[in-house]
Formats: structure tokens, C-alpha cells, sequence
């Protein structure tokens, strides 16, 4: 992993755009690579192309359930009646060559005997069982799938950088391939920071919140196939918090933590990585969000992420997943989904930060209407969990009113 000069200041309030192009421009897939078998390889990256050792099909084989035929014998007007003389199933072929005068009973799948050129599909004909009648108006060729169709012999099935999911799994095993080289797991680090955090199964002492980031991130961060080192709850202590990165950093290709990055008396996350390592920025014009860290620790990125469970979330999907993803091989997602729709509800804010509101994109008689998903604190999860979209307010924007068009942002392939 290698970094790019002119990083902007650690002082500096980076747009999100801006933002996101100064993580990506920095980051360079992970080297290591490890060859797994076909049946483990779900959701891994491929680390090289694959190439098919063979053409797929193997052999020109029937499109359709029908006759095997030489056009040359089919009558260009009226009817052709032609002795039936043999079958060919897939994976049992018809062994001769089609005579003239003959055809050959056939299936889906099976190969198309020496001599024959077309298939005619049974539902058109008819039969007594020793000679088949075939109607006028066939094409020489027709209802033949060529050998090398969907792949020739030699030719990338597969490029690195694919992620494997059923299709690619089906498609490798097709080649009769029995392993494939991957780029190993990407390693992630991660801890939540704060004196007021309780973990689950204790009793909440005064003034103590459930640390329920941990879990958010857990869940977002498997969904990526990453390898993943839980390092609990770090309390808001220098000396635990330094312990804590340098152990990561050590162990891990990616830090996330959540809270400690803002401005407050005990906010260390920052400071110590600006000591330890470098931070990038740590500011965003961005809401819920705006104190996330970015920078790097030895070989470990990081991502400090905010302390508001909603806020972690917005900046992992925003920032991180796409940076991961980078780093595991496989690239960040295409352009984010955008739609423009009707919103429902009026939106009071200022304009001076790009803002995403959590929404619920629905399908109504008028068309697809959005509408604020309950309260927008950057505390509550449960409007994150009712919503279905992100309703992306642009800097500018002074306001919604109850008619006015949005951007939304579908969690559909985003979450």
C-alpha cells in the first residue's frame, strides 16, 4: 500500500466528493493471494483472470427438443417427410453420420450428429414413430448452440478484481476448473472508544449508553468478507487508545474506530494518530458525519469514525465500504444510484453541508414518493432501520418543501 503527496491538511474541510477522492486516490489493492477450491471461493476476489481451458459448449449441441436435419433435404415448398433413424440425448450422442433422407430424434443438450446442420423443435412436426413430417419455412442452422459460444477455448471468462457470487461459481465449475487464485481477506481492526459505553449483558451504570457501533460495523464490515479482529470498547484513556492503534496497526491491513475524533476534552483518537502515524483530514462538510478521521498508522489506513450510531453509518457507506473494497481487490461500487423523486414532506435545514436524511422510498398510484423516515437524530437507529433510502440534500439546499423533487440515494445495493 502506498500514499499520494499532497494530501490535503489535517485542518482542512473536505466536501464529499472531495473527500472521497482524496481516500481512493491513496489506496492500492492488498498483494497477498491464496488459492481456494471453487466450492469455498463465495464472495472472494479474484486475484487473476480466468481463462477457459476448453470451449464452452464443448461441442455444438441442440437448442431445442426436436429432429437433427440436413437443410439441403428440407423442401423449399410443402412438406418433407424423412425416415427417423436414431436419438441422441445429452451426454449420449448419435454416433454415425446423418444420411441423406434421415433425421435424428433429439434433446436439449445433446450434440449434433456428423451430417446434420438444423434442428427443427418437435412442437411444429409430426410422427408415427419411423418417419417424422417437417413443414416448410426451416433455416438452415437454426436451433444450434456452436461450440465456443458462450466461451472459446483460451479467452478470459473471468477478469481479476471479480467478485465471486453464485453465477461466477457456476461458471468456474462449467470450465471444470477446481481452484482459483484470490486475493487473501482483507484484515480490519476495530474498536468503539468512550467511558459512557456498556457493553451487552452488563448493567448500565449513570450516564452509560450499550455500545451498539460495534455491532453496526460488525455486521457492515462481514457483509464485505473481511476478516475481522473485535477489539471490544477502548475507554477515553491516552494510554489504553495508544495501546489499542498500535496493536491494530500492527495486525491489521484497516483500523476502524468509532467516537474519540471530534473536539472534546477527551477526544484523543486524532491527536494520537497524528503522533503515531499521519491523518489526512478529519473534518467533512458533511451531516450527520462531520469529525471523521482519515489517515494511516505504519501499514494500517484508518477511519475514525464518529461516536452517533447514525453518523457511523453515513460515513461507512459513504467513505469506507467504497475504500475497502477498493483495498480488497475488487474496486469501489459504480456510481452512486441516484433517483429523482417527489418528497412528501418538508425538510427544514441550512444550507452549508451535503446532508443525508434517512428516507422511505415507496411506490405509490402516483408514482415513487419519498418521505422522511421518523426522527433524523444522529443517535437513532431505529429511523435508519425503518428507512429504505438516503434522502441527499445538497450543500445549497435551504430546504424542502412538501412537493419539491429530491435526490434519494436507494440502500438497495448501497447496505
Amino acid at each position: 500500500m502506498t500514499s499520494t503527496p499532497n494530501s490535503p491538511a489535517p485542518s482542512t474541510s473536505l466536501g464529499v466528493d472531495e473527500a472521497r477522492q482524496a481516500i481512493l486516490r491513496r489506496l492500492t489493492p492488498i498483494t497477498g493471494r491464496e488459492r481456494v477450491a471453487v466450492h469455498n471461493a463465495l464472495d472472494r476476489v479474484l486475484a487473476t483472470d480466468v481463462i477457459a481451458p476448453c470451449n464452452v459448449p464443448a461441442n455444438d449441441n441442440s437448442a431445442m427438443d426436436g429432429y437433427a436435419v440436413r437443410a439441403m433435404d428440407l423442401a423449399a415448398t410443402g412438406a418433407t417427410s424423412l425416415t427417423i433413424a436414431g436419438t441422441a440425448y445429452a451426454g449420449q450422442p448419435w454416433h454415425g453420420t446423418l444420411d441423406a433422407g434421415a433425421a435424428i430424434r433429439i434433446m436439449t443438450g445433446a450434440a449434433i450428429p456428423a451430417g446434420a446442420d438444423s434442428v427443427v423443435v418437435q412442437e411444429v412436426t409430426t410422427s408415427d414413430g419411423a418417419r417424422v413430417t417437417i413443414p416448410e419455412g426451416q433455416r438452415a442452422g437454426q436451433n444450434i448452440r456452436r461450440a465456443g459460444e458462450d466461451l472459446a477455448q483460451g479467452a478470459s471468462a473471468l477478469r481479476a478484481g471479480k467478485r465471486c457470487g453464485p453465477a461466477e461459481l457456476g461458471l468456474i465449475a462449467s470450465l471444470g476448473i477446481a481452484e482459483v487464485a484470490v486475493y487473501r481477506r482483507l484484515r480490519v481492526a476495530f474498536f468503539s472508544t468512550g467511558d459512557e459505553l456498556a457493553s451487552i449483558g452488563q448493567p448500565l451504570a449513570a450516564g452509560q449508553v450499550y455500545d451498539s457501533n460495534r455491532y453496526t460495523l460488525k455486521g457492515a464490515l462481514t457483509r464485505l468478507g473481511c476478516e475481522l479482529l473485535d477489539m471490544g470498547v477502548v475507554r477515553d484513556r491516552p494510554a489504553d487508545l495508544e495501546a489499542a492503534l498500535r496493536n491494530a496497526s500492527e495486525n491489521a491491513d484497516v483500523i476502524v474506530t468509532s467516537g474519540g475524533v471530534s473536539v472534546g476534552d477527551a477526544d484523543f483518537v486524532r491527536e494520537l494518530v497524528s503522533r503515531l502515524g499521519e491523518v489526512a483530514f478529519w473534518k467533512l462538510d458533511i451531516k450527520p458525519g462531520r469529525p471523521m478521521a482519515f489517515g494511516r498508522i505504519g501499514d494500517a489506513w484508518l477511519f475514525g469514525l464518529p461516536g452517533n450510531p447514525v453518523a457511523v453509518l453515513v460515513a461507512y457507506y459513504q467513505f469506507v465500504q467504497d475504500a475497502l473494497r477498493t483495498l480488497a481487490g475488487v474496486g469501489p461500487l459504480a456510481a452512486p444510484l441516484i433517483y429523482r423523486v417527489t418528497c412528501t414532506d418538508a425538510i427544514a435545514r441550512k444550507p452549508g453541508r451535503r446532508e443525508f436524511v434517512r428516507g422511505r422510498l415507496e411506490m405509490t398510484a402516483d408514482g415513487m414518493r419519498v418521505r422522511v423516515a421518523g426522527a433524523q437524530g444522529a443517535g437513532i437507529l431505529r429511523s435508519m432501520s425503518e428507512a429504505n433510502c438516503f434522502i441527499v440534500l445538497a450543500e445549497s439546499c435551504a430546504g424542502v418543501r412538501a412537493g419539491d423533487t429530491v435526490s434519494v440515494q436507494p440502500f438497495d445495493g448501497l447496505i
